[in-house]
């Protein structure tokens, strides 16, 4: 019912930014919990942030707090990940999926739809 596709991925060196977008087509965006995913070689995917159908509803890894802000733009059908004060640490493919729920003390870890991803990597 939803297609996903990231863009935005680049390279940056540390202590600098990129913005993530991940497009929805096929549904609006505002019937959906949507959440970045990261994976890293050799790592394990993890969760990143998460954002309900409320833009004022978010939620982080620690790793990312004070750094990241997910939000929604409704009118282009959008979620942004917004990466500020990036580290080597963040070099990953980042991916947005939809998730079944929102909860403020963490988000789901399993996604739903997927979209195909977007390469992050940071250094000098």
């Amino acid at each position: 019912q939803v297609q996903l596709v990231e863009s935005g991925g680049g390279l940056v060196q540390p202590g600098g930014s990129l913005r993530l977008s991940c497009a929805a087509s096929g549904a609006t965006l505002d019937r959906y919990v949507i959440a970045w995913f990261r994976q890293a070689p050799g790592k394990e995917r993890e969760v990143v942030s998460c954002i309900s159908h409320t833009v004022g509803n978010t939620a982080y890894t620690d790793s990312v707090k004070g750094r990241f802000t997910i939000s929604r733009d409704y009118s282009k059908n959008t979620v942004y990940l917004q990466m500020n004060s990036l580290k080597p640490e963040d070099t990953a493919i980042y991916y947005c999926a939809t998730v079944s729920y929102f909860s403020s003390n963490g988000c789901p870890t399993v996604g739903r739809n997927w979209g195909q991803g977007t390469q992050v990597t940071v250094s000098s």
